[in-house]
């Protein structure tokens, strides 16, 4: 993956026969101090092996290496029980560039995952409910796995796991009978479906039989009977829509919008296979299975008046998942709220005899809050997604009718640039970490944002722009690497040579916001060579070599950026 820390192993292994290349590449660090090197080696970690001091191994090492450096490296030292690499700068610029311009958009990608299928479960908004901000983190961290995936050749299915099943649909039923207005519906959408199971809520607590009639409406639901399916489907095809819309803001894509309700038959053959395999207890009249030996709560699997619940859907949908896709991973992103719902029905799929029950992971995230407390349909207290991505494109529109008006497709870019806001805010921080929703950090454009990526993608594409229009330069001509010496250019090729161990490190750990914060390294170091090294000079032989870094640099901040799901505007 990277060539300099296989030169650099495969070196060592050859005075170090008793230590395994991949062992000592793997062994390899990135001094924080620059000044160091490029790459050490701590041998510490070679002692037990070879039965020396840290410092002596080193010292032989420095010594066997000095005069003939592994391949792209111009200096060799041991400094304190660490063997310290320094990188040729011509070989740095030469090996990045060249390998950025043969794979061009699939820099960084691999076939790692080739011949491997990853089903990923992200998103999962309940239907006839607000679409809020507390619903954008799984969407936005399932999509950029899903496209961090399929970039190291993984063959993904993305399923949208729809809300669309249980007793809220008989308050939903009830509230519309009572108080809803066909066309109100039509037109208002989910929002009037919202102000409907509302006021449901607000009523009940006057008149308590109001729940008696909800739960008659879905047992009506569960029995098949028409008017319930009519209005049930009805409240399915109008979330959608609403849902649909944002996805494409977005510009998430799933393989199957795939609800709990399609589970529903195939949860009674999850019922008869527990019973058959003498899983099922009886408690007070629901059927669960026991984790006690686990230190887990009973998994509930039938209620009192035999309804399923989550438990039993998922483990059928999982069964159906394993059936239909033959998953070598199956990817379940939702927040750590819900970490002991997965911890027990995984661990009813392996007691079920199932022995892929290890390729079940959960992602969990942190939650999402309005100044601290939880959002709540049935108070009204949610914010909409909506509103958030239209406020965003809004502000984004302003910004660009103020500082470069005759901006062509200038309603497309704000688009581009302010969803990509929103998202990137989304993804730069750990995805464990609590969020404490505020406008004002959601429509941040300063800093460490996703706009200031996009510029500096932007602002790269403007210089390629002048060069072409000025010397008929585009930056894919031939250079000379010797001439990108200088500290901020070496700093450039660093993080654009550690670009495709960021990507399978993301895939690995499950976490894009590896991708997230390696992109803003990579801005910064672009900003930093763009202010101080003038890139259109008139010495041809300098000009054509910043041009060729700069286009790469362009070309890797394009690449990363659609890898968590933000387009990469040439124009801003």
């Amino acid at each position: 993956m990277n060539p300099f820390k296989t030169n650099i192993a495969e070196a060592v292994h050859a005075l170090v026969d008793a230590v395994p290349a991949g062992k000592l590449e793997a062994l390899l660090e990135v001094p924080p101090n620059p000044a160091m090197g490029d790459y050490s080696m701590p041998c510490f970690k070679l002692s037990k092996v070879l039965r020396k001091a840290p410092a002596a191994i080193a010292g032989e090492l420095a010594a066997a290496l000095a005069d003939k450096p592994p391949a792209g490296f111009s200096r060799v030292e041991a400094v304190n029980g660490y063997l310290n690499f320094r990188l040729d700068p011509a070989a740095l610029a030469e090996t990045v560039i060249r390998s950025v311009r043969e794979a061009g958009g699939r820099y960084g990608a691999s076939g790692v995952g080739e011949g491997k299928t990853v089903v990923i479960d992200y998103s999962s908004p309940n239907i006839a409910k607000p679409f809020h901000v507390g619903h954008l983190r799984s969407t936005v961290i399932g999509q950029a796995l899903a496209n961090i995936h399929r970039f190291l050749g993984f063959r993904v299915i993305g399923v949208n796991h729809l809300g669309d099943w249980g007793t809220q649909f008989g308050k939903q039923i009830v509230a519309y009978k009572k108080w809803g207005d066909r066309d109100e519906v039509e037109k208002l959408g989910v929002r009037e479906l919202v102000r409907l199971y509302v006021k449901f809520h607000q009523e009940a607590e006057a008149h308590p039989e109001l729940e008696d009639e909800a739960r008659a409406e879905f047992v009506k639901l569960e029995r098949g009977d028409p008017e319930a399916k009519r209005l049930w489907q009805w409240f399915v095809d109008i979330s959608l829509r609403q849902f649909n819309k944002i996805y494409d803001l977005l510009g998430v894509r799933f393989d199957y919008h795939l609800g709990e309700s399609f589970y529903i038959d195939r949860s009674r053959d999850v019922v008869k296979e527990l019973q058959d395999k003498g899983l099922l207890a009886e408690d007070e009249g629901a059927l669960i299975v026991r984790l006690d030996e686990w230190n887990m709560p009973p998994a509930l699997i039938i209620k009192k008046d035999g309804a399923t619940l989550y438990h039993t859907r998922d483990i059928a949908a999982a069964l159906y998942r394993k059936e239909t896709y033959r998953f070598d991973k199956c990817i379940y992103v939702t927040d750590y709220a819900q970490n002991l719902h997965f911890a027990q029905w995984f661990k009813v799929i392996e007691l079920m005899g199932y022995d892929w029950a290890g390729q079940l992971v959960h992602v969990p995230f942190g939650r999402v809050s309005l100044e601290g407390e939880g959002f709540s349909t049935r108070k009204g207290n949610a914010v909409w997604l909506e509103d958030v991505l239209e406020q965003a494109i809004e502000k984004t529109l302003a910004i660009i009718n103020e500082k470069n008006p005759g901006l062509e497709n200038k309603e497309e870019v704000a688009r581009q640039v302010g969803v990509g806001a929103v998202i990137f805010n989304d993804l730069s921080a750990s995805r464990i970490k609590d969020v404490v929703f505020s406008w004002e950090t959601a429509l941040n454009f300063d800093g460490e944002t996703g706009p200031y990526v996009q510029y500096t993608h932007a602002r790269a594409c403007s210089v390629l722009r002048r060069a072409a229009e000025t010397f008929g330069d585009g930056g894919d001509g031939g250079f000379d690497p010797a001439l990108l010496a200088e500290e901020e250019a070496r700093a450039l090729l660093k993080d654009m040579l550690a670009f495709p161990e960021k990507v399978h490190q993301a895939m690995e750990k499950l976490e894009p916001s590896i991708v997230s914060r390696h992109l803003i390294d990579l801005a910064q170091s672009f900003n930093r060579f763009y202010h101080e090294h003038p890139i259109v000079v008139e010495d041809d032989a300098l000009r054509k070599a910043r041009l060729a870094l700069v286009s790469a640099a362009a070309s890797v901040l394009k690449t990363g950026l659609a890898l968590i799901g933000l387009a990469a505007p040439e124009k801003i």
